[in-house]
């Protein structure tokens, strides 16, 4: 539903791959800050599951994802856009500065693709070097100091400071930077091809040779690489599924993305739950995040997909609920998606756009909160959430700064998404959306001050310090973030945050314990990790009762199988009992440590096992 500026995709094009004559002036601009004050958090402990229309942590404590966009993974260039203009770490180090906890990754299935066959896509628009590598000593005894000619995205470089690594490896990189500054990340299948113009295709399948297996293949292989890095905590499956009947004799109902109790290829509910089954089976962790789609039959009058007639009703008497692409979740209420594991890492996402995008019908009057709900909001998603049913993220909404109606819109979706804890993801960072605009300017570096003022309020963030809270339990969000557990240890019970429209909130904070010695020295923090302000809980022992003869070391939510989902039942047994107990056969077999009584080590014990660390629990 977005447009690229021509005049900026071009510019990104026509960027060097690899700079190694950068001026010593511009190096100065683009060196990266330094190191993050807090040593990155390795616990794996910051997964998110759901409960009615909220998420929570691992100890039961609730989280909001307020985020943005940062679309070019899924374009021609394989790579998020702006790096041909600015470091990577001036970027992120930016983005969190500014209290964004999550950022949405458009991404291919082309791309992923040729990752999983071990062939990355090449990558273009990057400006990377590290010239010279190191010092060099002349003739004349004069030293020439590393990075004097070029110092810009030098971890995207190999060792001779020039050659660029491939795509696959930078969005590895850019994961590892996610982690140092405190963001979260998920991924967005925004198009099967990489195309600067793919959101226009309306299915999962069909362009670059991508069928449904392969789109569920490539996520699969994606979720497995990273089931034990809590930085890429979800998936969302396909951006916009959208297609709708013609009124020129153009039937094709399946070309379109439709939502009913088939099997059939293009229905949208089914392929969704088969790839979440089968992401969730190699990470139950993660978060699966279904959009919805554009075209719904109004069932409450008796019409459905099959029913005669149905793709000949003239457009006034249409037999269709519309809705933007992807935007349409009435089908939830008829057939939502249960995965077989059930529905605790089920998020719907759709879009929502004002008239900078296109003029709907809603926004031909006076539009107020209540009557965009009454027109549009209610029945199409915002029941979802107001149910109970499930969580809610607006995985896009923005637009231009008008300074009348559009601007209005946005306005009134932000208070609407506050005070009704609804998740969302702003479109976008880059400054090249045509028909929206960005966060940013055209060097990626400058932010518009106006826009973000708007968007900035949205933000998770507490009520009266105005500190950023960010979605990892150590590591804090930015200059002017908090880390989860700081928030849930100092701020939540005094003064809260704004979710909700302002709350507060008693929560639990469990500090994970130091690692188990490994043969694998640990990289060393840069930094010493600040003295935490308050006293560290004691670390809560369950007595565990006489092994039955059927102990299966490691199964702690006794699904016949060793996963990180075990670890996750031990942490939310110690942070929440009285909700997450575990059953007394569970105790027996979560005991793996070594040491008597379920701990934060035992959690550590399995991760570490399904890691491949270590072959064998209990831990000798």
């Amino acid at each position: 539903m977005k447009k690229l500026t021509k005049v900026l995709a071009a510019m990104a094009a026509a960027a060097a791959v690899t700079v190694t004559g950068t001026s010593s002036a511009i190096s100065n601009i683009l060196t990266a800050p330094n190191e993050s004050a807090a040593a990155v958090d390795t616990n794996n402990d910051d997964w998110i599951h759901a409960k009615g229309s909220r998420l929570y942590d691992m100890n039961g404590n609730e989280v909001w994802l307020t985020g943005a966009n940062w679309f070019g993974l899924n374009c021609s260039e394989n790579s998020p856009h702006g790096l041909y203009a600015c470091d990577v770490d001036v970027f992120l180090k930016a983005v969190a500065d500014h209290g964004i906890n999550v950022i949405r990754f458009p991404i291919s299935s082309e791309l992923l693709l040729s990752w999983m066959e071990g062939t990355p896509n090449e990558v273009s628009s990057v400006q990377a070097s590290y010239n010279p590598p190191q010092d060099v000593v002349g003739e004349d005894g004069t030293i020439t100091p590393a990075g004097k000619y070029g110092d810009i995205n030098r971890d995207f470089v190999l060792e001779d400071g020039k050659t660029l690594k491939n795509s696959m490896e930078i969005f590895d990189i850019i994961m590892q930077k996610c982690k140092k500054y405190g963001i979260k990340a998920f991924i967005d299948i925004h198009s099967p091809d990489a195309n600067n113009s793919g959101h226009n295709y309306e299915l999962w399948y069909g362009k670059a040779g991508i069928t449904t297996e392969i789109w569920i293949d490539t996520l699969v292989w994606l979720a497995d690489k990273y089931k034990n890095d809590d930085t890429l905590i979800g998936y969302d499956l396909k951006n916009e599924p959208h297609g709708k009947r013609g009124y020129t004799g153009d039937k094709c109902p399946d070309t379109i993305a439709k939502w009913d109790d088939s099997t059939d290829e293009n229905n949208w509910k089914h392929a969704a739950e088969t790839c979440a089954n089968a992401i969730l089976e190699v990470n139950p962790n993660a978060l699966i995040i279904i959009e919805g789609v554009e075209q719904y039959p109004k069932t409450d009058k008796g019409f459905t997909y099959d029913t005669p007639d149905i793709w000949d009703a003239p457009a006034d008497k249409s037999p269709w609920y519309g809705a933007w692409w992807g935007g349409n979740l009435r089908g939830v209420k008829d057939y939502p998606v249960v995965p077989e594991s059930g529905t605790s890492q089920i998020i719907y996402s759709p879009h929502d756009y004002g008239k900078s995008v296109y003029a709907q019908t809603w926004f031909e009057k006076d539009f107020t909160t209540q009557t965009l709900l009454d027109d549009y909001w209610y029945d199409t998603w915002a029941y979802i959430n107001d149910q109970d049913i499930a969580p809610l993220l607006i995985g896009e909404w923005g637009g231009h700064m008008d300074g009348a109606e559009n601007q209005k819109w946005m306005e009134l979706l932000r208070d609407y998404m506050i005070d009704n804890h609804i998740n969302h993801t702003f479109w976008c960072l880059n400054p090249n959306s045509g028909d929206t605009g960005g966060l940013l300017g055209n060097d990626f570096k400058t932010w518009d001050d106006e826009k973000y003022g708007l968007f900035e309020p949205s933000l998770w963030q507490t009520q009266t310090s105005g500190k950023y809270i960010g979605l990892d339990h150590q590591v804090a969000l930015g200059v002017n973030g908090i880390s989860l557990n700081e928030f849930y240890a100092n701020y939540a019970n005094s003064e809260g945050s704004n979710i909700d429209g302002g709350t507060k909130s008693n929560g639990t904070v469990v500090e994970p314990e130091k690692p188990a010695a490994t043969t694998t020295k640990p990289a060393p923090a840069t930094t010493t990790k600040p003295t935490p302000t308050t006293t560290k809980p004691a670390p809560v022992v369950t007595t565990v009762p006489a092994p039955s003869t059927d102990v299966v070391y490691g199964d702690a939510n006794c699904d016949g199988k060793v996963t990180i989902a075990d670890a996750t039942a031990i942490l939310q047994s110690i942070g929440n009992a009285d909700e997450f107990a575990l059953t007394e056969q569970g105790t027996a077999n979560a005991d793996v440590d070594g040491k008597e009584g379920i701990t934060a080590a035992d959690a550590l014990a399995i991760q570490q096992y399904d890691a491949k660390l270590i072959t064998a629990l209990p831990v000798k």
